[in-house]
C-alpha cells in the first residue's frame, strides 16, 4: 500500500468515544426497528467513517468497521519487523479507533495477540479467531485458544477455511463444540470462513452460522468460485454477492476480505476501487485488512471515509 497523507478529517481517539457514545443509542431501538437502521440513510444526515461501532448482523455484538488482520502470508508479513513493531501497531490501530482485531491459530502471530492487546479495554474490542481443522477434543482447543488469547471469551470463532460443499455434514462434530462453548459462554459468536463458492453456498443455506467471513472484491481476486480455494484473479463476484445477500437477509454477521484482493493490489487505484465496492454494499457490516504499518492503516481509513462520505 502506498503512504498517503493523513486525513486532515481523522478522528482522534478521544473523537471516537465520542461518537460511539452516541452510536450506542441505538442499542435502544427494538427488535423491529433492525432492519431500519440497516437501511441507507439520507444523504448528509449521518456522518459513517472507518472507525464506527457497527453492529454485526442481529448478534447485537459491536465492532469497528474496518478491522485489523494479523494473519497477511499467514502472519509473516507482520511478524518480519519483529514483536515490539507488531504490539505498537495494534495499539496505534486501536487509538485510531479500530477495535476489531482477528486471528487464527493458523498465524504466525497467534502467540503475540495477547501481549499486543495486553493494557486495552477487554470490553471494548472485538477479537476474532478461528480452529483450523477437526481437533480431537474441540472444546479444548477452544479453551487453549481463550489461554493463547488471554482473555475469557472471544467475541466470535470461526471455522477456518472451508472449502466442501458437505462441510456442514463433515464438520459437524466441530459445530456441535462451538455450541457448547456458546453456551459456557467461551465464545459470543460462532460462524465460518470459506475458500469456495460451494462452500459458501452451503454456510449461506445453514443454519448455524452467525457470523461469515466472506472473500470479496470487484476484481475478482482470491474470492470463492466453483474451483479450488486459491485462484488468483478473473472470477465472478456476483454469486459471492448473491450469497451475501442472502446471509444478510438472514441476519447473519458479515465481515468482508480479501478486500486488497490477497495483498495483490499494488496500484492505489485497485484499492480505492475494492473499498468503495465494499463500502456500498449496505449487507457488508465490516471489513477486514492486513496490515503491516501505520501509513497502510492511514490510508485504509482515509479510504473508507471518503468512499462513505460519497456513498
Amino acid at each position: 500500500m502506498t503512504n498517503p497523507r493523513r486525513n486532515p478529517g481523522h478522528f482522534s481517539r478521544r473523537q471516537f468515544i465520542k461518537t460511539s457514545a452516541v452510536a450506542a443509542g441505538a442499542l435502544l431501538l427494538p427488535p423491529l426497528a433492525w432492519a431500519e437502521t440497516n437501511a441507507v440513510a439520507p444523504a448528509g444526515t449521518v456522518k459513517r467513517t472507518a472507525v464506527d461501532q457497527v453492529t454485526l448482523g442481529r448478534t447485537g455484538i459491536k465492532l469497528s468497521r474496518l478491522g485489523f488482520g494479523t494473519g497477511s502470508g499467514n502472519g509473516a508479513v507482520q511478524i518480519a519487523d519483529g514483536k515490539d513493531a507488531f504490539v505498537s501497531l495494534v495499539h496505534y490501530a486501536y487509538d485510531q479507533g479500530v477495535t476489531y482485531f482477528d486471528t487464527s491459530e493458523h498465524y504466525q502471530t497467534f502467540n503475540w495477540i495477547a501481549a499486543a492487546t495486553k493494557g486495552l479495554p477487554r470490553e471494548k474490542l472485538f477479537i476474532q479467531s478461528k480452529v483450523d481443522g477437526q481437533p480431537a477434543d474441540v472444546l479444548a482447543a477452544i479453551d487453549s485458544h481463550r489461554k493463547t488469547l488471554n482473555t475469557d471469551y472471544m467475541d466470535s470463532l470461526l471455522v477456518h477455511c472451508m472449502m466442501d460443499g458437505q462441510w456442514t455434514d463433515q464438520w459437524k462434530r466441530v459445530m456441535d463444540a462451538f455450541d457448547v462453548a456458546r453456551e459456557r459462554k467461551w465464545i459470543r459468536a460462532k460462524g465460518v470462513s470459506c475458500h469456495t463458492l460451494p462452500a459458501l453456498q452451503a454456510s449461506a443455506a445453514s443454519d448455524w452460522p452467525e457470523v461469515h467471513l466472506v472473500r470479496v472484491n470487484p476484481q475478482g481476486s482470491y474470492i470463492d468460485s466453483e474451483e479450488d480455494g486459491w485462484e488468483q484473479s478473473g472470477n465472478d463476484v456476483v454469486p459471492v454477492i448473491r450469497q451475501i445477500k442472502t446471509m444478510h437477509a438472514k441476519g447473519r454477521g458479515v465481515i468482508g476480505m480479501k478486500i486488497c484482493g490477497n495483498g495483490t493490489f499494488t496500484n492505489p487505484a485497485d484499492r480505492e476501487k475494492s473499498i468503495r465496492f465494499a463500502m456500498a454494499r449496505r449487507e457488508i457490516d465490516a471489513v477486514v485488512i492486513g496490515f503491516k504499518n501505520r501509513p497502510e492503516i492511514d490510508e485504509a481509513i482515509e479510504r473508507i471515509n471518503r468512499a462513505l462520505a460519497e456513498t
